[in-house]
């Protein structure tokens, strides 16, 4: 069986485990029917909702010159420190030297994807830092030593009884892979941490210019407990999470959770005006937010901008059939899934040949267009930097991939198609080990089965319509 000529992600899929393929198969499918019945029964046209949003953070993806120092004034008049870094490197050092100017040890870690882009837990335990995520799903990641495979759901690729293994073997409990329990068990683990903790961090799904409030959604209120019982809260945010208005949090809010987990809203929304303030009881003395490039201005810059938009609702990864075939290790970076086929690679900056490969990774069905609550054009996209990733001659580009030329011809000669069509019977009738001569063809029939040919038959059925 022919493997150095096939992508990567296709291995992957062949050699997925059946349990991984059931769980990754089973959760995205249920909560793509669960964000189709919540959304269609809420509002009257979603479609056109999905479009309002997406002009509101291009808009404010065009004019970020004009809405960071925007966001930036706000902030500082609401009490928080506020720092820019360039890249994911400089992130670290900055969380680094604010836990060390002020003394601490040891950090409490809400979900954030920037921080997972930084590599923000590992880089502080080699300096000597306690970090410990408290997102149930980051937890099982991070005692397992293993990566998220989906953006909302990190350990979509497990099932209970992994989980149940895993405590197991921490000392959380005795095996039991009752839902119930596992939860349980984590809470009061993690409970007593957050008030051991020096430092809390946290992302934000948005940040509002004209107030700089933060808002966070999760369902776990882990984001709650990392702020209110730590001196200092550090938020790590992307520069693309900018909305121009308050107001325009009522309609992001409303989506996210529709579109991410089929809820009316997450389980705890947050908005986040600042450090404390005299008289409160609770709260973080310290506010930090960092603005995170990390080759996002590259991206902005590039044809492929409007995939900045993207909230990381996960709703495409939900609905795209290569990322249940192939579950999210698959795409070998952060972002897995169709967001992830098109902003990896760019991220990567001059590595991009190393992730060229993820945009084949789509039927290009457009259902993860469809689903977008920001109406990202993820297809177009991937056409976009395939065209890329073939003009910069990208080797892992074209692993597999089949020449195109002789359809190209046959497509653009209409008595060489008509001829080719009536011939194409014959496929039926030919055995895979002929087809499988050409090592692209091979490669994709190697884990993949061709359809039997049923075409042909179109032209004879517009004549009799044309006699009739």
């Amino acid at each position: 069986m022919p493997t150095k000529s096939q992508q990567e992600i296709d291995r992957f899929a062949r050699d997925l485990k059946p349990d991984v393929y059931q769980s990754v198969y089973g959760g995205t499918k249920a909560t793509t029917e669960k964000r189709y019945e919540v959304l269609f029964r809420d509002y009257p046209d979603p479609d056109l909702l999905r479009q309002t949003a997406g002009q509101i953070k291009q808009h404010t993806l065009e004019n970020l010159d004009k809405y960071l120092p925007q966001a930036e004034a706000a902030l500082k008049a609401n009490g928080a420190q506020v720092h820019f870094a360039s890249d994911g490197d400089a992130a670290n050092r900055m969380i680094l030297e604010i836990m060390k100017a002020n003394g601490c040890k040891s950090m409490v870690k809400s979900k954030s994807m920037v921080s997972e882009e930084t590599g923000l837990g590992h880089y502080l335990e080699d300096n000597g830092m306690k970090c410990l995520e408290t997102d149930l799903g980051e937890f099982i990641i991070q005692i397992d030593n293993d990566h998220p495979s989906h953006i909302v759901k990190p350990v979509a690729h497990k099932n209970r009884r992994d989980i149940a293994k895993s405590f197991e073997r921490e000392g959380l409990g005795d095996y039991n892979d009752d839902p119930e329990t596992i939860t349980r068990r984590a809470r009061k683990f993690l409970r007593g941490k957050y008030f051991e903790a020096d430092v809390g961090l946290t992302g934000a799904n948005f940040v509002s210019a004209e107030s700089g409030r933060l808002t966070i959604v999760t369902n776990e209120g882990n984001a709650r407990f990392c702020m209110a019982a730590t001196p200092i809260h550090i938020a790590i945010v992307g520069i693309e999470k900018l909305v121009p208005h308050d107001r325009d949090l009522a309609l992001f809010t409303a989506l996210i959770g529709r579109s991410g987990t089929g809820q009316h809203l997450t389980s705890y929304t947050q908005f986040i005006g600042g450090p404390k303030r005299e008289g409160q009881p609770d709260g973080p003395e310290q506010m930090h937010v960092i603005f995170v490039d990390n080759k996002r201005t590259e991206v902005l810059a590039s044809q492929c901008s409007e995939i900045l938009r993207c909230i990381r609702c996960g709703a495409c990864l939900n609905v795209c059939p290569v990322y249940r075939q192939a579950s999210g290790h698959a795409y070998r970076s952060v972002y897995p899934g169709p967001v992830g086929a098109v902003l990896s690679p760019l991220l990567a900056g001059s590595r991009f040949p190393e992730l060229a490969d993820l945009p084949k990774a789509s039927s290009l069905c457009g259902a993860c267009n469809e689903v977008c609550p920001v109406n990202i054009p993820i297809p177009d996209l991937l056409l976009r930097l395939r065209d890329k990733a073939k003009t910069e001659h990208a080797e892992k580009a074209m692993k597999g991939t089949p020449p195109m030329g002789m359809f190209g011809l046959l497509a653009s000669q209409p008595h060489a198609w008509r001829a080719a069509m009536t011939m194409g019977a014959a496929m039926n009738l030919t055995p895979d080990a002929i087809i499988n001569i050409v090592p692209p063809a091979a490669a994709w029939n190697s884990c993949r089965q061709l359809p039997k040919w049923r075409g042909g038959k179109f032209r004879n059925w517009m004549k009799s319509r044309s006699k009739n």
